[in-house]
C-alpha cells in the first residue's frame, strides 16, 4: 500500500464511529462538528504563518480528521464515503487542469486562472448571479473580497484609483452624517459602507484584507504587550498623554529589537 497511514486512518474513524467505538465520535453531526472545521482550518494558518513544518504538519493532520471524519457521518448516513469525495475531487482537478491532462495551452498562470473560472461556470449551470454560490458562513472581509471579485468580473469596476477613493471618502462623510443625527442604525449600514469601500481598494492594489487585518491585529498585540512591559505604573492609572508617550516608546523598543 502506497498510503498506508492514509487507509489506517480511515479505518481508525470507521472503529470510533463503530458500534463499540467511542461514544464522543459516535455522537456527532456534521452541525456538532462545524465548530472544530473552523479552528482547525485557522490553526492551520496559523502554522503557515508561522512558517513552522512541524506544527503545520500536526495542523493539517487535524484538518485531515475533520474531511475523513465528516465523510464517515455521511457514509453512516448512506450519503457518500472518503472514497466519493476523493473521486469527485480528482474528476474537477482533471477537467479544470485541460493544459496538464487535455490539449489546451496557456501561457500564464493567469491564463490558467481565466481557464479554471470559464470550467467551473461550465460546471455550476445552476448559478444564475455572479453573488451565486459565495457561502454566507465566509468571514466577512472574506465574503467581501469574493462579492468584489465576481462583480468586476463582470466589468463592474471603478474607471481609475482616484474614483475609488473618492467613494472611500464619501462613505466617511456619510457616517458621520448619521453619527449627527445620532441614528444607530444608520450609522452601522454606513460603517459597512466604509468597510466594503476599504476591503475593494485592498483588491485593487492586490492586497487581501483579511491578511492585512490579521497583521494589524498581530502588531497591535506585540505593541500593546510590550507597553504592559515598559509601564511603570498600572495602565487604568495612564492619561491619555502617557498613554501615547508609552504606546510610541512601545512602537520604538519593538522596532530597535528588531534590528538588533
Amino acid at each position: 500500500m502506497k498510503y498506508k497511514n492514509l487507509e489506517r486512518l480511515v479505518e481508525i474513524i470507521e472503529t470510533l464511529r463503530g458500534e463499540n467505538g467511542c461514544v464522543w465520535d459516535r455522537a456527532q453531526t456534521h452541525q456538532t462538528l462545524t465548530p472544530n472545521m473552523l479552528e482547525e482550518a485557522y490553526e492551520a494558518v496559523e502554522a503557515i504563518k508561522e512558517n513552522n513544518p512541524t506544527h503545520l504538519r500536526e495542523e493539517l493532520g487535524d484538518v485531515l480528521l475533520q474531511v475523513v471524519l465528516h465523510s464517515q457521518i455521511a457514509k453512516d448516513n448512506n450519503e457518500f464515503d472518503i472514497e466519493d469525495v476523493a473521486k469527485e475531487l480528482n474528476e474537477k482537478l482533471i477537467h479544470r487542469h485541460p493544459h496538464v491532462f487535455g490539449n489546451a495551452e496557456v501561457n500564464s498562470p493567469q491564463d490558467v486562472v481565466e481557464n479554471w473560472d470559464k470550467l467551473k461556470q461550465e460546471e455550476k449551470k445552476e448559478r444564475k448571479s455572479q453573488m451565486d454560490g459565495i457561502p454566507i458562513t465566509l468571514p466577512a472581509l472574506m465574503a467581501c473580497q469574493k462579492i468584489s471579485k465576481r462583480a468586476i468580473k463582470v466589468g463592474f469596476e471603478w474607471d481609475k484609483v482616484e474614483t475609488l477613493m473618492d467613494c472611500v471618502k464619501s462613505e466617511f462623510d456619510e457616517f458621520f452624517e448619521e453619527v449627527k443625527n445620532n441614528d444607530k442604525n444608520s450609522m452601522e449600514d454606513e460603517m459597512g459602507d466604509i468597510l466594503f469601500a476599504v476591503v475593494n481598494l485592498a483588491r485593487w492594489y492586490k492586497i487581501d484584507a483579511e491578511q492585512a487585518l490579521l497583521r494589524a491585529n498581530k502588531k497591535f498585540m506585540n505593541r500593546f504587550r510590550m507597553m504592559e512591559k515598559l509601564a511603570v505604573k498600572p495602565l487604568e492609572e495612564y492619561s491619555f498623554e502617557e498613554y501615547d508617550k508609552l504606546w510610541k516608546e512601545a512602537k520604538r523598543t519593538i522596532k530597535e529589537n528588531l534590528v538588533k
